[in-house]
Order: structure tokens, then sequence, then C-alpha cells
């Protein structure tokens, strides 16, 4: 099932907001790839908007297109509301920080700092006065003396943010950056980006194929396929109204449960392996014994003793303060979230009885994968 253009041309703007970003049916091929496909986007200022979406999406694409890196096959780039869809990079008020850092192995992270303000003849006090600045607000001053090689990864990858953020870009590009990081660190960089950003108020576009980052730094998010956005949204939007099965798959964590079914002979109700379901407002837009998939989230399944479904217990995964346990029913499986106190009882094997909150089901259609409701 192939994810299709976003439907929408352009996210409502918030009252009163500018547009700092947008791209208008943008595509761009390399040969027989297709990296983007009419692909349409408006980013309103001052906003952390984050390209969501596994490899070889087009998230590295889309951001080296609005660097200027590349030009686009067809299509409009539009930045502040001028057209930037051939213009030359200088000029553009965008900074870019890679996956890899990109430092100079040879200088110091004060000449790293310094260098695009050097190359654009920014006069020496102000470069002095801007690297002190900078190096103070990402707390690298005691480390400017040091080559890249001698820092931590945490650091380095400061470096390379302080790098984009002294020129004070209009619109700053980040290209999973936190992915050669450890855990731990990428819990202190996901805080200090957001820090970062309410500081400065400045419009980021951030790109990740990790969920909890795109979740938990992402003012509104593109879930992008196939070089095209798939829904674009706030995270409590992705997350309560998915509009077909790849966006509800891919937000969430543990993802959705997802019933084949097929409609009843009126379309009111929904028969799958482990229960029968109504629909809501079926009979005027489910066809009688039409395919279907029923979703539903793992916290919206209870433990239960009457009208209940019984499932035996495959997996146990504790997380802490939550455990997420694996039913199987039978040949359904379902994942269900518990407390780690009721959790701790249960071992494969064991007999659980569930029921789903049928208030907080999802409906798509089998074919297309698309949302009913």
């Amino acid at each position: 099932m192939r994810g299709r253009p976003y439907d929408d041309r352009f996210v409502v703007m918030a009252s009163g907001a500018k547009s700092a970003l947008r791209l208008i049916e943008v595509s761009k091929a390399y040969g027989r790839v297709r990296a983007l496909d009419r692909l349409s986007i408006d980013v309103a200022e001052g906003r952390f908007f984050v390209l969501f979406g596994p490899s070889s999406v087009g998230k590295t694409t889309t951001l080296r297109l609005i660097s200027g890196l590349v030009r686009p096959d067809s299509g409009r780039l539009e930045i502040g509301g001028a057209d930037y869809s051939s213009a030359p990079i200088k000029g553009r008020g965008v900074a870019m920080v890679f996956q890899s850092f990109a430092l100079y192995p040879h200088l110091t992270a004060r000449d790293n700092l310094a260098y695009p303000l050097v190359e654009a003849r920014t006069p020496a006090p102000e470069i002095a006065s801007r690297v002190s600045e900078t190096a103070e607000m990402l707390r690298l001053a005691h480390r400017l003396d040091r080559k890249p090689g001698t820092l931590s990864g945490g650091e380095q990858q400061r470096v390379a943010l302080g790098r984009a953020l002294i020129q004070r870009p209009r619109v700053l590009l980040l290209d999973e950056p936190l992915t050669n990081l450890d855990a731990k660190l990428r819990h202190d960089m996901r805080a200090e980006l957001k820090r970062l950003h309410r500081q400065f108020g400045m419009t980021i576009i951030y790109a990740t194929p990790d969920e909890l980052e795109a979740l938990s730094m992402g003012e509104e998010i593109a879930v992008m396929r196939d070089g095209s956005v798939v829904q674009i949204g706030t995270p409590d939007t992705l997350y309560d109204a998915p509009r077909d099965l790849y966006v509800a798959s891919k937000i969430g964590s543990p993802h959705m449960n997802l019933l084949d079914g097929a409609a009843d002979a009126a379309g009111r109700r929904i028969v799958t392996s482990v229960g029968t379901f109504d629909i809501d407002g079926g009979a005027s837009t489910v066809a009688s014994g039409e395919p279907l998939v029923v979703g539903i989230r793992p916290s919206d399944i209870r433990l239960a003793d009457t009208n209940a479904i019984e499932t035996r217990v495959q997996l146990v995964e504790p997380q802490g303060d939550v455990t997420v346990i694996s039913l199987t029913a039978g040949e359904a499986t379902l994942r269900l979230i518990l407390p780690e106190q009721k959790a701790s009882g249960y071992a494969p094997g064991d007999v659980i009885r569930v029921a789903l909150d049928q208030s907080k089901l999802h409906l798509f259609r089998r074919h297309d994968g698309l949302a009913i409701r």
C-alpha cells in the first residue's frame, strides 16, 4: 500500500503566524529513484517542525533541498514568502546540522564555531563576541581550545549546533543530529534543543526516524512515506486520529493492535477473530461484507471479568513502572499495558480475560488502509 501525497496542500497556520517555509508540490528524482514525490508542507515561523519516517523516505533530501544543496526537478520552495527554488545557497538564511557533525578535525572548537563568520568576512571583534556568546549558551566555554577529536560526542554535537546557531539563521535544519549519541546523551540533547528553541523562538525543521524524538520534540510532525507526506499534525492528533494504517503503525509505543475483520450484512458491525464490535455510523460508510481492519491502542485494553475475551500470555516485557504484555487470542496477537505492580503476577502461559474499549476503536478499510472515521 503506497503512501499518497497529503490531501491538504498546506497546514493551517496558527492565528496570526506567518509562513517561514513552504514546499509546494516539490519532486526530486535521482535517475529512476524518486526521492520526493509532490511533497507539500507549510511551516509557520517559530515552529519546531519534525519530518518523521524510516530511512529512505526523503527526509534528508527535503533538508538538502531547503538548504540549497540540491534543486527540485519541479515544484516551488519559498522561504519567508520569497521563491528560492533555483536560488544559490548564500542568502537563504538557512543553516544545517548534519548527522555526522562534519567538524573540521584540524581546527579548535573556537575556530569551528567561527568558521561561517570568517567565510562571511564578519569583522574580527564581532566574531570574537559571537563565539563567546554561543559558547556560553551551549556550555562550551571551557572547551574552546580543544580539537574535535578530544571532545565527547555530546560536546562535538554542541559545537556543530553552535556553528549553525552563530549564523543566526531564519531556519535551522537538523538532520538526525542525535543518531551518533548514546541514550543518556540523546535524552540530554533533546532537552537542550527544546530549551534553545524556546530561548530563540527560531524555526527548526528536524528530521528523525525515531518516534520518541518526533513525539517528544515536535510541535507539528509530518509523517513521510515514499517521498511524500502521509499526514501532518500535532503529536496528539497523530496518536488519536491517524488517517491510515501506515500512520497508526508508526505512532505510539507499543504500536496500535490491528485486527483483520469484515463488516456484517448490515454494515453496522465488524466481525473479527476476537469478537464482534459496533461500527459507529457504519450504515452510511461501510458496505456489507467489506474487509476492514480494527485498531485498538494497548492502553485501551483492560482486564475484565464480564463480556471479556479469553487470552493467553505470550510475552511479559517489564519497562520500569509499566509492563507490556503480549497476548494471543486464537490467531490474533494483542498487546496490553499494565502498571508494574499489577503485571508482576503474570507469566507466559497464564490465561487473562480482557475487554476492548469500544469507544476507542479505530476503523480502516483494508484495501487502501484509509481511516473510516
